[in-house]
């Protein structure tokens, strides 16, 4: 409990509302791949991601996904955080990306602390901003940039987000979370690989 009181802190909330984060919250750890949040699902708590990273997803009725941001230490889903003030089932997926350490926050305690304390107030509203102009990026990015360039933004992405050049991922998982065609994806790759931005390698990329 010290060391989640040590992260809180670092997040810049007062120390009344670190001691009832950590009174009221609950630690949940994930590995990769794993599923926190699935569309219909009625969440009751709040992910606030401590370490590692979340990837937010939207979802068809086909199965069909679309990536929409990643997650990572100190964030909180700002949509999760709207379909539980509102009552509403969830029509997105978060999935793990890597390990990663959740603290999970009753929805109850939300409005009371959001009225109660600045930090938190902040917190959430910074959530809900930060969230908002990351999909109004991938928006742009599905509307006006060719395959070829959200690739690359995809990669840049998640360079920034896991803090590595070596990307973990298949042509297939990527070809999954733009919503085209592993061919599509490694014939992109190739091209990228000719340009000396990319050097491929059996299930992981590094970019240059």
């Amino acid at each position: 409990m010290e060391d989640i009181a040590i992260r809180l802190v670092k997040m810049g909330f007062e120390k009344e509302l670190i001691q009832e984060i950590v009174q009221t919250g609950r630690l949940q750890k994930v590995q990769p791949d794993q599923c926190l949040i699935t569309p219909g699902m009625q969440a009751k708590e709040m992910p606030m991601v401590l370490e590692g990273t979340l990837r937010v997803m939207r979802e068809e009725q086909e199965g069909r996904e679309v990536f929409l941001y990643y997650l990572e230490g100190g964030e909180a889903c700002a949509m999760s955080i709207s379909c539980c003030l509102g009552t509403q089932v969830s029509n997105f997926k978060v999935v793990s990306e890597t390990d990663a350490q959740i603290w999970m926050i009753p929805m109850m305690q939300i409005d009371q602390w959001m009225a109660k304390y600045r930090s938190f107030r902040k917190f959430i509203f910074d959530a809900y901003q930060d969230r908002f102009d990351e999909m109004l990026m991938t928006i742009d990015s599905i509307s006006f940039m060719n395959m070829d360039e959200r690739l690359m933004k995809y990669l840049l992405d998640k360079k920034q987000s896991s803090g590595s050049y070596v990307i973990q991922k298949t042509h297939e998982q990527i070809a999954n979370e733009l919503n085209t065609s592993r061919v599509v994806i490694s014939r992109l790759l190739k091209k990228l690989e000719k340009e000396d931005r990319v050097e491929l390698y059996r299930n992981r990329i590094e970019i240059l």
